[in-house]
């Protein structure tokens, strides 16, 4: 597993349950630790873009809710009041550590538009050549298909959209679980990781499961997804848990943890 140690751009997902507290609150800690480790990696020369989740389960935390609104115009208002206080968070963090970063709401039809799907590709290029840390969201306030559960099929497939459109030499997913399991670690004490992934097939498909948590709307299914997504354009791709974003380092030095999807190469 030692492709990323390799890799020169890379885009770093991130999940809901990773950067918040169950009741919606951010998780500092988690955020600072995240942050950190970004920023050193682009002080060594790597080029980093973030893709996050959690504009809604901020939103929903800052305004005291004890669930996410039921209603399509609910979460999207949740998601304009999160996501300013995501970037907030951000940017503070990032300046804390001598980086800077960028805020690029995408919706996710933009593959279906040439001329977007350049615009953005040409706003990131631009970013990056400019040692600043593009963080992407998909605009839920005035594009609904994620929280309606349509298109995109939450930020893991955009993460995935995000690495084809810039040229990605890998994808890293953090998530609430270190990695694809036979089967669900969460009921089953017997569970093995499943350290490599050659090919993405019914069997790997069937060990996916379904949705996440309760404050997220993706899983290990859309994982999988971006996964097949990202390697068939020949980017590695790689699970492995959030809570500790320190991990990174443990893979880039080839250290076996998460799983690591890889594609075929001609």
């Amino acid at each position: 597993m030692a492709q990323l140690s390799q890799a020169k751009r890379v885009v770093i997902k991130v999940g809901t349950s990773t950067i918040t507290h169950d009741n919606g609150t951010p998780n500092i800690r988690g955020l600072e630790r995240l942050c950190r480790v970004l920023s050193d990696l682009v002080n060594t020369g790597m080029q980093i873009v973030l893709v996050t989740s959690g504009a809604v389960g901020i939103g929903v935390g800052k305004m005291g809710l004890s669930e996410r609104p039921s209603d399509t115009a609910g979460r999207q208002a949740m998601a304009a009041v999160g996501q300013c206080e995501l970037m907030f968070l951000y940017d503070k963090l990032f300046g804390e550590y001598g980086r800077r970063c960028a805020q690029v709401l995408i919706e996710g039809d933009i593959v279906d538009h040439d001329q977007r799907r350049s615009h953005v590709t040409n706003c990131l290029n631009a970013l990056l050549e400019l040692s600043i840390i593009p963080i992407i969201n998909e605009n839920d306030a005035v594009a609904v298909d994620e929280l309606e559960g349509q298109n995109i099929g939450d930020n893991d497939n955009l993460s995935a959209i995000v690495a084809k459109l810039i040229g990605a030499d890998s994808l890293v997913m953090l998530t609430d679980i270190d990695g694809l399991y036979d089967r669900n670690p969460q009921s089953n004490e017997d569970a093995v990781r499943i350290p490599v992934v050659l090919e993405i097939n019914d069997s790997i498909r069937s060990v996916a499961g379904g949705r996440g948590s309760k404050r997220g709307t993706g899983g290990m299914a859309t994982k999988i997804a971006a996964a097949e997504m990202a390697c068939g354009a020949g980017i590695d791709t790689y699970i492995i848990g959030g809570s500790r974003p320190e991990s990174l380092y443990e893979l880039i030095e080839g250290e076996s943890i998460g799983t690591h999807f890889i594609p075929k190469r001609s």
